[in-house]
């Protein structure tokens, strides 16, 4: 393999190796340095796809290892989060009773769902300019926004809270292997016409992270999804 085509494989695996901090951050309850490295894994997710298109460096194994690199910063890494968030507030309910050691374990249906997301991208030839169902990277922003927003605030003796979230992450799980469309970021062309969602959700994010900070990410996943199911309607 020459050195242009191990580019975007090296840029992958930085790529994974964000996302194992990311975990190991997460279960050290550390959150906000969770959600930094799962940020950093996005950032190289885009890189790897960009210098694959630039070199013209493509190949099987890089399709693959980008889904091995994803489900771990993406898939495990998100759940890591939501399994620290429902262990603390479960610990602080003592309604829940002995059901409390096991309720944080509803977590892992992010990564399971991930997972069948990911497979099911990798063979589904309809998604080549587009998504169908919720991509991987979005769903991981949404939960690493929660998690850093809630890191020191976790509702204590909260059943509304825990019930809320494992709620939102079955939703949201469902979301992933969906046969809804949704639209993908990447442009051909900067003119308004054609991508009037891509703006309108660009202007959306910078609104609700001027307004709200890190939590905003969360919104603007929000958004997104809203934005995706109104463009199905059209």
């Amino acid at each position: 393999m020459s050195i242009k085509n191990s580019i975007p494989n090296f840029v992958t695996c930085c790529s994974l190796i964000s996302g194992c901090i990311a975990c190991i951050m997460a279960l050290r309850g550390n959150l906000p340095m969770s959600t930094l490295w799962i940020v950093i894994a996005a950032v190289f997710d885009f890189g790897d796809g960009f210098a694959a298109r630039s070199l013209h460096a493509y190949s099987p194994m890089g399709k693959e290892l980008d889904s091995l690199s994803d489900m771990v910063s993406f898939g495990v890494a998100p759940g890591m989060i939501v399994y620290w968030l429902l262990e603390q507030a479960c610990m602080t309910t003592p309604a829940l009773g002995e059901a409390a050691g096991y309720v944080p374990y509803m977590a892992l249906v992010i990564p399971v769902f991930s997972g069948l997301r990911l497979a099911k991208f990798n063979i589904d030839e309809r998604q080549t300019t587009s998504f169908i169902g919720m991509p991987v990277p979005a769903h991981a922003l949404f939960w690493a926004s929660i998690g850093y927003a809630f890191n020191s605030a976790v509702p204590m003796d909260s059943i509304g809270f825990i019930a809320g979230t494992i709620v939102v992450a079955i939703l949201f799980s469902f979301l992933l292997v969906s046969e809804v469309p949704m639209f993908s970021l990447k442009v051909k062309s900067l003119a308004w016409k054609g991508n009037e969602l891509r703006y309108i959700l660009v202007a959306g994010a910078v609104v609700f992270v001027a307004l709200f900070g890190v939590l905003g990410i969360a919104g603007t996943i929000i958004l997104y999804i809203t934005l995706s199911f109104f463009n199905k309607r059209r």
